[in-house]
């Protein structure tokens, strides 16, 4: 009986090194399909409009630049790397045949260059209609920004805040506008912590990213309340997990995701909701929101914390030495 089982036993166990492959080979279309998420289906055209990109000389900031390059609009490309930032905009205006797209630095951990750019722009461009705030740093070191502050915090918060206050008569003047914040499912981690905000008590670059994340949604949530019949929108957003050099300050998380690249977007599918919240018709008068794969998500009771918002939007001006009535 048991000399019996064996070529049975072996013959499942053969079977199976050979279907389960060859499932996993016929399931990988459907996989990638899934994990590519939604898809930003307008045709909307942006001829005449003029955009500003954060971050735009990699991953999902270049992907979203191309597409709206691509619509016709003159692009903005606002990065701290200038050379990298030309190669990008080279790159876009050959592909798209759009000579529209303009490189200006902008480094978001210092507030005089962040006021340099705007004093720029504001000198050179007579109109902004699209203002996607999209650079951030994640998973840094203990590091501040020029003007002392932690560095998620400064970059992907206070200087996006800075920014949007400095262009955001231009886009009152330019509207119907609308203005994109590219946060994170990460916000789901975050807190905002008053007693602590530059994380000198205690610090994990983990929970600083999720921190700085939330404060993302809650700026949107509060300016959103605060440009009602402007015609001036915001929205904030998920990505995904998109396949970029954001984790590139953690070696485990840059072979992690390395390794299970295939499960994650590509930069261009991670700008899909990014494109979607900039272009879609259906979203003009939509403000306040919070997006992921091109649809309404699920906001975390802490990003939906009003008088959260209001203190958060509060003590940011008083950091910045800014009033914002």
């Amino acid at each position: 009986m048991e000399a019996a089982a064996m070529p049975s036993c072996w013959g499942a166990v053969l079977g199976a090194a050979v279907s389960v492959p060859l499932l996993m080979l016929a399931a990988a279309p459907y996989v990638r399909r899934y994990v590519a998420g939604g898809r930003c289906r307008s045709a909307a055209r942006l001829d005449g409009k003029v955009a500003v990109i954060t971050g735009a000389n990699t991953g999902i900031g270049k992907e979203t630049a191309r597409e709206l390059a691509r619509r016709g609009a003159r692009v903005i490309v606002a990065c701290r790397d200038v050379a990298k930032a030309e190669a990008a905009a080279r790159e876009i205006r050959a592909e798209t045949d759009n000579q529209e797209v303009i490189v200006k630095k902008l480094d978001l951990a210092d507030t005089k260059s962040i006021r340099e750019f705007a004093n720029s722009f504001l000198a050179e461009e007579k109109e902004l209609h699209i203002l996607i705030n999209n650079a951030g740093v994640m998973l840094c070191p203990y590091s501040k920004t020029a003007d002392g502050f932690e560095m998620h915090l400064g970059v992907n918060h206070l200087g996006h805040f800075l920014l949007t206050f400095l262009l955001l008569e231009r886009l009152k003047q330019s509207a119907p506008s609308r203005i994109v914040n590219v946060s994170s499912l990460a916000h789901h981690g975050g807190r905002i912590r008053f007693h602590d905000l530059n994380g000198e008590k205690s610090y994990n670059r983990g929970l600083a990213y999720c921190h700085s994340k939330l404060a993302n949604v809650l700026f949107t949530r509060e300016l959103a309340r605060r440009l009602q019949g402007t015609k001036v929108t915001a929205n904030s957003l998920h990505p995904g997990s998109v396949h970029s050099e954001l984790v590139r300050h953690s070696f485990v998380m840059t072979w992690l995701w390395r390794i299970f690249s295939f499960f994650l977007k590509t930069p261009w599918e991670g700008a899909q909701t990014s494109v979607y919240c900039a272009v879609a018709e259906e979203l003009e008068s939509v403000t306040g929101q919070y997006f992921s794969d091109c649809q309404p998500a699920y906001v975390s009771p802490w990003g939906r914390d009003d008088e959260t918002a209001k203190k958060l939007w509060n003590v940011s001006c008083e950091l910045l030495g800014i009033q914002w009535d």
